[in-house]
């Protein structure tokens, strides 16, 4: 058996909360700043430090890997590729990790973003309703023991694998966004009505509502497939992380093929609204508290209206916060131009024939996952 490793071993040690005067410009990277699937730094806000939340204690630096420490089952975790214009701070919510000069950075990063890294994180995180570790705990955890040398030939090799992933799935968005020019090349604008269609509130083509309420005692290993916000990726389903429950479910919280399932409710805003289509369904699911189920013979239409600016310029107007919750009431306001349905079936058609170039693509990308998951399997364990 391959000698293991602290992590923090590997590490400078943790130089703590960091103090600045009042006037200094930080931009600050907290959760919403990650996204936990290509495990990159999407965006920071920059404020004085005198405006920053309590949370914006950490220092990072070109190089660091921040790692969450809340919901450790999300694998939260991202490399500052670049320093910010101004002085980096991160939430007290991440684990910053600076490699040791004889430590491989891009390898430590692979590590942290392997099954046994997540599965160590997940069997000891505490607090029921906001489960997450500390610092030490991922710091501790075991990593295999590789030469300098060793380490830059795993993180290379992975690095490419994962290179082609983020490729295939580059492809998959620049198909949506063919679709969703095709949309405006066919009906106008939303916004605007160019093609003067009859106006319509949402209640009047589609009924939606939300999903199943269940306990932490109701999760098991068999049961019935409860989708969540995590298992919407690219306006996709994804089955990676998936629940099961076992608690009794109404006829209404089943989900059916054309269904459109949107994310209701979630901590980070810009996962608010998020969609996916339900089909080819093998076996019955049902969908949870913070999603929602929206039923209407005008799917493929009101699907990547959802995607849309205009969809959601409705349901922030007036906000005086930023939106982290879609209600019933939000959609009952909604009002968007309806096409006639000789035009809707043109539309059907031209997505139809995207998707068989998705189907060929996602079939690429399933292969390459498979390819990269076997690969940190053999050198992470």
């Amino acid at each position: 058996m391959m000698k293991k490793i602290a992590l923090g071993d590997l590490c400078n040690p943790s130089i703590g909360h960091i103090k600045e005067l009042p006037d200094t410009v930080i931009d600050y990277i907290d959760i919403s700043s990650v996204d936990n699937l290509s495990k990159t730094i999407i965006g920071y806000q920059t404020m004085r430090f005198s405006e920053s939340p309590s949370r914006a204690r950490k220092a990072v630096k070109k190089g660091d890997i921040l790692v969450s420490t809340v919901r450790p089952n999300l694998n939260a975790i991202a490399m500052l590729e670049e320093d910010t214009p101004n002085k980096t701070v991160a939430s007290t919510g991440f684990c910053i990790l600076d490699c040791k000069e004889d430590t491989d950075s891009r390898f430590l990063f692979n590590y942290c973003k392997s099954k046994a890294f997540i599965d160590e994180m997940v069997s000891q995180t505490t607090g029921a309703s906001y489960p997450a570790v500390t610092d030490k705990i991922v710091r501790s955890a075991l990593i295999p023991e590789y030469s300098y040398s060793e380490q830059r030939r795993i993180s290379k090799t992975l690095d490419t694998v994962s290179s082609v992933i983020e490729k295939r799935r580059k492809e998959l968005c620049a198909f949506d966004e063919l679709i969703k020019a095709r949309f405006v090349e066919m009906f106008g604008e939303p916004s605007l009505n160019t093609k003067g269609y009859p106006i319509k509130s949402l209640p009047e083509i589609a009924e939606y509502w939300n999903g199943l309420t269940y306990k932490p005692e109701d999760v098991a290993d068999e049961g019935t497939i409860v989708l969540r916000s995590s298992n919407i990726q690219n306006a996709q389903l994804d089955f990676e992380d998936t629940v099961r429950v076992t608690c009794s479910i109404g006829e209404k919280k089943y989900v059916q093929n054309n269904d459109i399932l949107m994310c209701s409710r979630n901590g980070s805003a810009r996962l608010v609204g998020k969609v996916a289509l339900i089909k080819d369904i093998e076996e019955p699911m049902s969908f949870g508290a913070f999603m929602m189920i929206i039923r209407s013979q005008y799917y493929p239409y009101l699907m990547t209206y959802f995607q849309m600016p205009a969809f959601r310029a409705q349901i922030t107007t007036g906000a005086t916060t930023t939106i982290n919750q879609i209600t019933g009431r939000m959609l009952d306001n909604v009002k968007l131009p309806v096409p006639e349905k000789t035009e809707l079936s043109n539309y059907i058609s031209f997505v139809e024939q995207v998707d068989k170039s998705k189907v060929a693509v996602q079939k690429s990308l399933d292969e390459t996952q498979l390819l990269f998951d076997c690969l940190m399997q053999n050198s992470f364990g």
